[in-house]
């Protein structure tokens, strides 16, 4: 996948910079015409005129059709890789999901949406991440930096259903008890898109609500990372609480900062620094705007968590030649049961200790 992911980026760099030269020839040729009085006018001006633009439609049409072989080579390749793909790199349209079983081991990476380029939208290049994560996610409920036509609340659902969506493909990318979800709503306004997960029982616990929620919820987790953090630095790890849940930890935070005090937001950005390194990872629906009381305290914070949006946006940039990539969240098909299906199946596997 990475291999054409960086063949998609190229090809598509390739076709663009050839296109850029047809037009600064072009260009050239076309000044260099107006340049003499001789050729401003009569045929021979037209001529000229005409025989530069043949030039650059030539040159267009050469890499067009260059970019065009390769890309449906690019294509063929995704025919046969897609439905090869196992769960954790699946979409979910996928039948590998109709006949999900709980892994074993933990899978390498995991697929945070698709990736396409305009030269090309109908070719989409799965977008994975290593695991574990070594970033938290910031799932963008605002308005900024996007073209969407969906308004302000239905943004929002369509976040939160993004980060269910999420969470649930983390689930079952994992062995039964090797991921704990934790969830903070502080206002109670994802009571309907949590209901997967809670009716799964694939939570640790109801999703915490109000400030003494808000504070439970990240004072057990700060804690968590300050004993790993000593055991892994003292090169006693043997030596922590047996009772506590040595797996991988994930804290979905809904609306923030609402419900947040000034410790909560230090610990959420404690969460996001230090966590990863012991296993304790954050996913955050939220909007910037609702935070800016805070001002340029929270940059650190929003830089260290990986932007995805709940809609298509071109906020991405490959790491190659910097294209601005179309995101679009992994969503399961209109109607489908997938998602539920899936939930249920890793619920049993944990509350049995079976695949």
């Amino acid at each position: 996948m990475w291999g054409m992911f960086e063949d998609l980026a190229r090809t598509a760099a390739a076709y663009r910079s050839a296109v850029d030269f047809a037009e600064s020839r072009m260009e050239q040729e076309l000044d260099k015409v107006l340049s003499d009085p001789r050729s401003r006018i009569g045929n021979t001006g037209d001529a000229a005129r005409a025989a530069a633009r043949a030039r650059h439609g030539d040159l267009v049409d050469q890499a067009r059709a260059a970019l065009d072989r390769d890309l449906a080579q690019l294509a063929a390749e995704a025919e046969v890789v897609e439905p090869a793909l196992p769960p954790a790199f699946a979409d979910w349209s996928s039948p590998v999901w109709h006949a999900y079983r709980a892994p074993m081991e933990i899978p390498m990476a995991l697929r945070l949406g698709n990736l396409h380029l305009p030269e090309r939208p109908d070719l989409r290049i799965p977008m994975l991440v290593r695991l574990p994560l070594e970033r938290g996610l910031w799932i963008d409920s605002g308005r900024s930096g996007t073209d969407s036509l969906a308004d302000a609340d239905q943004l929002r659902r369509l976040a939160l259903d993004s980060a269910v969506a999420h969470t649930a493909r983390l689930l079952a990318s994992y062995p039964p008890g090797a991921f704990t979800v934790h969830v903070i709503d502080a206002a109670g306004t994802g009571t309907a898109a949590f209901a997967p997960l809670v009716s799964a029982g694939v939570l640790d616990g109801p999703p915490a609500t109000g400030a003494a929620g808000v504070t439970a919820a990240l004072t057990r987790l700060t804690q968590r990372v300050d004993l790993v953090q000593m055991a892994v630095r003292g090169g006693v790890a043997d030596a922590l609480p047996p009772d506590l849940d040595t797996g991988e930890q994930l804290l979905v935070v809904n609306d923030f900062p609402h419900g947040f005090d000034d410790r909560a937001v230090t610990q959420l950005r404690y969460l996001a620094d230090e966590g990863p390194a012991v296993g304790v990872h954050l996913m955050m629906v939220a909007d910037r705007e609702d935070a800016s009381e805070y001002g340029p305290l929270l940059d650190p914070l929003w830089r260290a968590l990986l932007r995805v949006t709940p809609v298509p946006d071109d906020h991405l940039a490959d790491p190659w030649v910097g294209h601005a990539w179309t995101y679009e969240p992994p969503m399961p098909p209109p109607g489908s049961q997938v998602l539920s299906h899936v939930l249920q199946r890793v619920g049993e596997a944990r509350r049995t200790g079976s695949r």
